[in-house]
């Protein structure tokens, strides 16, 4: 199964920091807000071109880093996790 790529690293996006591919919604936003208890919908109602998808895949993304994983591989400047 290919997943689709939804995170970016981008030097000229947010200074290269990880992005929602086509968004300048950062990974680390995701994290902080799940951080603080909100739940996918209310991340949502704060920017609303975020899926629950996007929001899995920044939370895959974190993990996938933090384990070493050889699946987080680059295509250009995207990132499949």
């Amino acid at each position: 199964m290919v997943q689709e790529i939804r995170v970016t690293v981008d030097p000229e996006i947010c200074g290269g920091k990880p992005t929602i591919t086509g968004t300048r919604i950062m990974v680390s936003i995701i994290l902080e807000y799940i951080e603080e208890g909100y739940q996918f919908k209310e991340i949502i109602e704060n920017y609303p071109s975020l899926t629950n998808d996007d929001i899995k895949a920044a939370i895959r993304y974190a993990r996938m880093l933090i384990e070493g994983e050889e699946n987080v591989y680059f295509e250009g400047n995207e990132i499949s996790a």
